[in-house]
């Protein structure tokens, strides 16, 4: 069963075209019209075919309104095709009849109907057309043939027919209206199928580009792709989030202009070489160092013609980061161990020094001499005794054991005992900023070597006077967790940018009297809870250290 002709975007257009169409076309007729009428004189036009012309043309006018007003409502939108098909035959008639019937031109306007008949409704409602189209003109040869309505001359000059002319005309009409039904249907339905099936690749297309790009945009890897000159053309999203660059910023730039260090890759021949795969050190929008794993490879066409290159890279900052932790905890495992041989080894011969100069204080008529010389062996035990220690905090684990310390008590302490020490001068302020009562989920006695080692390297790096400001609070940082952030500011020396990323290592120090493990063990214990540690230091200028611990 034939289904019911469906209303769509396309063949609105198409006959809202047709509306317009016949206007415009109306209009022309019209003003050519009128001007036959101002030179009758030469052309012979009776007054009552002029009449009947206009009348035509206002009711065509008229008509176009009706369809327009038709075209807005959707349930009419089919009685609209038929109507004006049913219409056009009508008035096109009615012209063939004003302007000499067998002999009138515009028999050939029956064609136009049977085409846009092809177009809307196809091959049966172009064959139903050809047929009224038919009908329609052989009713008005035969009729005025046959005297049964008047005959109009265009030119005034009468014709003598015969029957078998009238024939002829009529089954000539009748069979180009059909031949013209069929190639136009065949045209039509052709132009359908073409329609159709491009439809369907482009569907198919859409759904493959959707496809290319949701796996695109969906890996955690990013993908850049290049002109063979390294003008970028795509950046997917996981490149926009490593690199911190959108797609925006970067579209169409050259390669060199927004990532330099991938400007080897793209040299062709002149100038340094890169490996195709390896990493690479950039700087992110925000100048932040990212290290990243990349591999270029060729773009190509259909026909394996290469168009430009993909170049592929992923974020492994963090795995360096963990590198440099695994190496640092390994080289803490092995002074771990040194540690524990060496306090052995050291602790022994400390305690019978200690003995024995004990045993010899207690001499009668001790010289002044011995007494002296008696306390710079006590002094150097007791710096043996302080890097023994110093160096098995190093080492020691973190214990399992946890507690919540109130971080602000532990700093009292500490800053009464630091004012007591021999580190301690008369030139230096202490400006301490404590704000609501910070908790931390770790072992009082490594918060308490914390703050101690970080007021102490403080104090070393100030020659004479100067200020320090210990910040204590809670804070919540980007991973939605609170920490109790400790911070100690200074205006000591500084330190110089080459040493920067050196300050956490073990034994290394620029101060005469420092062991090099103050920070490190700072360092160690930060990094044992989960912490964190920052160190901003310009030289001349003084260092500001923070540290953050969990407080869950």
């Amino acid at each position: 069963m034939r289904q019911p002709m469906q209303y769509d975007e396309r063949t609105w257009r198409r006959l809202k075209l047709l509306i317009v169409s016949r206007v415009v076309i109306l209009s022309a007729f019209l003003l050519v019209t009128l001007f036959l009428g101002t030179v009758k004189s030469i052309i012979f036009i009776s007054r009552d075919m002029l009449h009947a012309i206009y009348a035509v043309i206002v009711a065509i006018y008229i008509l176009s309104v009706v369809y327009t007003l038709l075209l807005r409502k959707k349930k009419y939108f089919q009685i609209n095709i038929y109507f004006q098909l049913a219409a056009d035959i009508v008035l096109v008639s009615f012209l063939v009849y004003l302007t000499g019937s067998i002999g009138s031109n515009y028999s050939l306007l029956y064609t136009l109907v049977i085409i846009y008949a092809a177009i809307f409704l196809g091959r049966r409602g172009a064959l139903i057309f050809a047929s009224v189209c038919s009908i329609a003109y052989g009713l008005v040869l035969d009729l005025e043939y046959f005297g049964v309505i008047p005959t109009f001359y265009a030119t005034g000059r009468d014709y003598t027919l015969e029957a078998g002319d009238v024939f002829i005309r009529i089954a000539v009409h009748i069979l180009s209206f059909y031949i013209l039904a069929f190639l136009a249907s065949f045209v039509v339905e052709q132009e359908k199928k073409a329609r159709s099936l491009l439809a369907e690749k482009e569907s198919a297309f859409d759904q493959l580009d959707l496809l290319f790009r949701s796996i695109i945009e969906s890996v955690d890897t990013g993908i850049l792709t290049t002109t063979l000159q390294g003008r970028i053309k795509t950046f997917n999203r996981s490149a926009e989030k490593i690199t911190g660059h959108p797609l925006r910023s970067v579209e169409n730039r050259q390669i060199e202009d927004v990532f330099p260090a991938f400007a080897p890759l793209f040299s062709n021949g002149d100038g340094p070489q890169m490996k195709p795969k390896g990493e690479i050190k950039i700087n992110s929008q925000k100048g932040v160092p990212i290290y990243l794993g990349y591999a270029l490879s060729p773009l190509k066409d259909k026909n394996s013609g290469q168009i430009g290159h993909i170049l592929i890279f992923q974020d492994m900052t963090e795995i360096r980061r963990m590198e440099e932790n695994l190496e640092k905890s390994r080289r803490l495992a092995l002074i771990g161990e040194m540690a524990a041989g060496l306090a052995h080894e050291m602790r022994n011969p400390l305690a019978s020094i200690t003995g024995s100069i004990q045993l010899m204080a207690q001499t009668p008529n001790l010289d002044e001499t011995n007494k002296r010389l008696m306390q710079i062996i006590l002094r150097g035990k007791d710096r043996l005794e302080s890097f023994v220690r110093d160096f098995l905090l190093l080492a020691r684990p973190v214990p399992e054991a946890k507690q919540f310390v109130r971080v602000n008590d532990v700093a009292e302490e500490v800053v009464d005992s630091m004012k007591l020490s021999a580190d301690w001068r008369e030139g230096i302020q202490l400006e301490k900023r404590i704000s609501g009562d910070p908790q931390a989920l770790a072992n009082e006695e490594q918060v308490r070597q914390i703050l101690q080692n970080m007021l102490t390297n403080a104090l070393q790096s100030m020659e004479g006077k100067g200020r320090i400001d210990l910040e204590i609070r809670t804070v919540r940082l980007e991973d939605k967790r609170d920490y109790a952030e400790i911070k100690v500011t200074d205006d000591g020396c500084g330190i110089e940018e080459k040493d920067m990323k050196k300050v956490l290592e073990p034994f290394f120090t620029n101060k005469e009297r420092g062991t090099g493990l103050g920070l490190a063990i700072v360092s160690r214990i930060v990094d044992g809870y989960g912490g964190r540690i920052t160190i901003r230091s310009s030289v001349n200028e003084g260092t500001a250290i923070t540290v953050w611990l969990p407080c869950r």
